[in-house]
């Protein structure tokens, strides 16, 4: 290899050895759901699958727990999360990107204030509330702690940040109203900081276990990963090549929405900046 290749490939190293330890315990979870009860504890990494393993793995993830209706749950609550979510973030962030009155900055301040908040800061208060309005157990309970989301409104208003005032004035000119123009202009053109927000909120509420298990104790709400804590008590915490092949089923379709959405996810957070 030439001195120029070489250097070339030297910053690749490091980055590939961190991409193999991050990436090291899907692969232990994949190895675990294709290996039988007696190799379950064995220290190897070579992938040496037993297809019957596999096939009872499996079959026994898909009908020890409703793993279907889990999936079903986490599809429909981060979907209407994430629907409020763009509904309400992006003409708050719009507004403090575009539009000039009076207490803007604080407005903004209180928005980065409120993304140093934690989520158990407000869950007593919120399970509270929602207990006195006997709305536990229900999806409404799982989503409606998220439909606004600071972060939304932080990020889509760096993006809007860098949208030309001189579209907007001339969109004015032509009748458009600040609903049109946020809308049909404003986000059409900030499409990548959209898909970076959705795989940032889709991923968070799929894998969020702390809400679910406050606002809900029924097994036909249960979102993917409070799922996994049933199927985990339905196979005493022992079978753990079914309980590895449940979470490989339960991890796949977030590992396929960001393959489908990479390259406008890179490009959301690569254009997207503080300006």
């Amino acid at each position: 290899m030439s001195p120029s290749r070489l250097r070339r490939a030297l910053p690749h190293v490091p980055l590939g050895l961190v991409a193999a330890l991050m990436l090291l315990p899907f692969y232990w979870m994949l190895l675990t759901s294709a290996r039988p009860p007696q190799e379950i504890f064995d220290v190897s990494l070579l992938p040496v699958p037993d297809p019957g393993a596999v096939a009872e793995n499996y079959a026994r993830a898909a009908t020890a727990v409703p793993l279907a209706r889990f999936l079903f749950n986490g599809a429909v609550v981060c979907l209407g999360i994430l629907l409020v979510q763009v509904l309400t973030a992006v003409p708050a962030a719009y507004a403090l990107a575009k539009l000039r009155f009076p207490g803007r900055r604080l407005f903004l301040g209180l928005v980065v204030a409120a993304l140093c908040v934690p989520m158990q800061a407000l869950a007593l208060p919120l399970f509270v509330g929602l207990a006195g309005l006997d709305l536990l157990n229900s999806y409404f309970a799982l989503m409606a702690p998220f439909f606004l989301s600071v972060f939304a409104i932080f990020l889509f208003r760096q993006s809007f940040r860098s949208y030309p005032d001189e579209i907007i004035e001339a969109a004015r000119l032509d009748g458009f109203s600040e609903t049109e123009i946020c809308w049909r202009l404003v986000l059409r053109g900030s499409l990548p900081a959209l898909a970076a927000f959705a795989v940032f909120s889709v991923v968070a509420h799929w894998n969020d276990l702390y809400w679910p298990m406050i606002a809900v104790n029924d097994m036909a709400l249960a979102t993917p990963p409070l799922g996994m804590l049933f199927f985990s008590n339905a196979e005493s915490g022992t079978d753990y090549g079914a309980l590895m092949a449940g979470a490989a089923l339960l991890t796949a379709p977030m590992v396929l929405c960001f393959l489908l959405a990479r390259r406008q996810f890179i490009a959301g957070i690569t254009m997207t900046g503080v300006k």
